[in-house]
This record gives C-alpha cells, structure tokens and sequence, in this order.
C-alpha cells in the first residue's frame, strides 16, 4: 500500500488508503480473500495463504486497532494463552501449540475483516458477494459430484453426501447459509431486474445444502431464516412491507417443499435423507455416544482445569467432543473456556443491540448476526472452532459494532455544523452500501 491517511476515532487511529488505485487493489483483495474461503479442500488453504499475505501488508501500511475491537481481541488472546497452557499438559505439546496457531490465525482474521469493514463499510457489500459467488462455485462443484455428472468430480462428495470444494459434509453445509440469506434478502429488496439471477443461485445454494445432509446445517438454515425473516418484517417500515414479506414467505416455502418432494423422488436421496433426519443417531446416544461424551468431558474439567490438551479429547474417547464449550475446556482450560464463553455472550449482546436500528448496515449485520446465533445452537452438538466462515460472520459484527460507535460520535449533539457535515459525510457511503 502507498500513502496513507490517518482517521481519529474514540482515541485510536485507524489507517485508510488514499487514492482510487490503492482502494481499487485492497478492495480487489478483500474480495479474493473471501472468495477463497469456499475452497478448502487440502490445508493449508489458499484462504490461509493469501490472507496472511493481506495481515502483513495491512500491517506494514500503518493500521491501527480501533478501540471497540480491543475487547474481542482481548478475548481471543486470553482464549489462545488457555490453548497454549493446555497444549504442555501432553508429552506432544507441537501438535497442540500447531492447533493453538490455526485458532490465532482464524481470530486474527476476525480482527482484520472488522477493521477493513470500519475503514470503508461499502465493503460490506463487496465481501457479501464474493461470498456469493465462491458459495455457487463450490456448491456446482458438489452437486455435479453428487449426481456424477462429470468424471472426477466424486472429489467433491463424501459418504454419498455433498461436500464441494471442503473436507467435510459438515462444514460445507453451514457455509452456504449466509449467502443464501443474502440472496434472500435481495430478491425481496432489491432490483428485480437481477431477480431471476439470485433465485436462481438461491436455489442452487440450498439444493446444495440438502445434499450436504448435515443435520447441524439444515436446523442452522431454518433456524437463521426464520430469525432473519422475522426481523425482517418488525423492521419493516409500512404494513404493505410487511404483507409482502409474509406473502413472499409463503410463496418461498411452497417452493421448497415442492423441491423437496421432487428430490426425495430419487431412490438414492429419499434413503439417505429418512436416515439422517433422525433427531438421534446411533452414535449420538448410549453409554459412550456423543451426549454421554459431554458429561464426561464437563466432569473431566473439575480435576483438569489447565485442560487437556488440544484434540486430546478425541484419543482418549474415541471421538472429537462435539461441543464448543466442552472442547473450550479441555483443549484451552478454564481460562480459554470463560474467554470463549465471553466471547459469545459479548457479541451476542452488542450485536442484539444494534438490530432494529436503521443504519445502511443494518441487513448485513442482521445476516450475519442471526448466523452466529445458530452457531452458538449448533455448537452444542458439533465442534465450530475452526469453521472460517464463523470467524469471518464474527469480524462483520464487531466491524458494523465499530461503525456504530462511530455513527454515534458523529450524531452526538455537538453544535449544528458538526452534525451537518456528519450526515453529508454519511451520505454517499450510505447510499453505496444500500445499494447491495
């Protein structure tokens, strides 16, 4: 990066590109970043490398933390100093100081998206749809796959289930729920001009998270949808808003369900749907299933409170704990699982906040505040640690937290002039980011 201007707010000074050319190219590279993280099928990722590759140049261009990010870096520090106490609980502390360095990297990545929104927040936008774009690819990639419409592509499957460009079902499934939000939220708002363009996409998104069959990913979709929609319409700013809303709710779900019952018409699918949609699997209950795991987990962390050491629950039981807040306390000790739990409970707060108030923000934040709910729901029965669409949905809202804050020192009540230049220097950007 080149020459650099240097913004005041609430103390901390925050550096920002001065220039088209510059702005061009670090906007160019947020949205490749992004769109990398929908191809993570070996690691490490070109996700990994190409964003270290940003921190660096970020860093060298004279970027400042502003201070409303400061608690949740305090938090991800405190949560990554557990991990590294409980990685010299095992005779092979490497392996557990590797595990602590990938939570580091991905919580950085949290820090930076929330400083690179704060610095322009039309980039909101633009993170939204490389989002876009890198969900579609990797989902086309599964569904070709899935139905063995090309050779090769059975890479992209796992156990008969769609997985895209990731390593596990699992993962891929709860990837695609923000951007489906966000084409969601499109077809309702936006332009109908590209509205064939998103429904079409949308539908590819969720064909391919059915095919996913991941339990944790279906209940995170209905879940976030329904949240989503539902604060879509108490902020709906006429009745007319509102009947349109719930219309197209109706209207949305026929649809799905007649796509259902048309994908549960192939042998294959139907089979394995009426087998995962069991609310308990076999390996979830009995004396040593996946629940009876988190009990001896809880009752491990009495008599370990430095933990265990990090993936050391997995060798001694059999499996992964399959619970954020068991595996926060094994693998990080008490300190890491209260930094973790306050993690959490800090964004969700801050966040709910900030949900009814009409900023130009404001759908972005509520797509990606309503994902991080059903990710603290879902956390209970599968382990998102290190799930890099959690940490960036994470740095969007703390990034519109930050935004906020500044909204708010320059609507403080300070004299007629300031106010006045506060707005018109809100304006234009304002007007970019509705424009999603």
């Amino acid at each position: 990066m080149t020459s650099l201007a240097a913004i005041d707010h609430g103390g901390a000074t925050l550096a920002r590109p001065r220039g088209v050319p510059v702005k061009w190219l670090a906007d160019r590279a947020i949205w490749f970043a992004v769109f990398l993280g929908g191809f993570v099928i070996f690691e490490p990722a070109p996700y990994e490398l190409f964003l270290a590759m940003l921190f660096g140049i970020w860093a060298m261009s004279n970027m400042r933390l502003p201070g409303t990010v400061v608690p949740l870096l305090v938090m991800f520090c405190l949560l990554e100093a557990g991990g590294v106490i409980s990685s010299f609980q095992i005779a092979d502390w490497g392996r557990g100081i590797r595990y602590v360095a990938v939570s580091s990297f991905l919580a950085l990545s949290s820090i930076f998206f929330a400083i690179v929104i704060l610095e322009d927040m039309g980039r909101l936008r633009l993170i939204f749809r490389a989002y876009v774009v890198s969900a579609a690819i990797t989902t086309l990639l599964g569904i070709i796959g899935y139905f063995g419409l090309l050779p090769g592509f059975e890479i992209f499957t796992r156990y008969s289930r769609a997985m895209g460009a990731f390593q596990d079902p699992n993962v891929f499934g709860p990837f695609l729920v923000p951007p489906a939000l966000y084409l969601i939220y499109g077809v309702l708002n936006r332009s109908t001009t590209m509205a064939p363009v998103r429904i079409a996409t949308l539908l590819v998104l969720l064909l391919g998270l059915f095919l996913a069959f991941s339990r944790a990913a279906w209940g995170l979709f209905v879940v976030s949808a329904a949240v989503f929609y539902l604060l879509l319409i108490i902020n709906a700013p006429t009745a007319r808003d509102r009947l349109k809303y719930i219309s197209l709710a109706v209207l949305g779900t026929a649809v799905l369900v007649i796509m259902l019952a048309g994908a549960l018409h192939v042998d294959a699918v139907y089979s394995l749907f009426e087998q995962r949609f069991k609310a308990v699997q076999d390996y979830d209950a009995g004396r040593i299933g996946r629940f009876a795991r988190h009990m001896l987990g809880y009752e491990l962390s009495l008599t370990k409170p430095l933990g265990i050491g990090p993936l050391e629950f997995g060798y001694i039981f059999g499996e992964d704990t399959h619970n954020n807040f068991v595996k926060a306390l094994m693998d990080y000790g008490w300190l890491g699982f209260f930094a973790w739990v306050g993690m959490n409970v800090w964004t969700l707060v801050a966040g709910f906040k900030l949900l009814f108030r009409p900023r130009p923000w404001l759908p972005y934040l509520q797509i990606a505040y309503v994902v991080f709910l059903g990710h603290v729901l879902i956390g209970n029965v599968i382990d998102t640690d290190h799930w890099r669409h959690f940490y960036l949905m994470v740095g969007i809202i703390w990034g519109c937290i930050a935004l906020e804050h500044r909204w708010q020192s320059e609507h403080r009540p300070s004299g007629m002039q300031r106010r006045g230049s506060a707005r018109s220097d809100m304006g234009p950007a304002s007007r970019s980011v509705a424009s999603a």
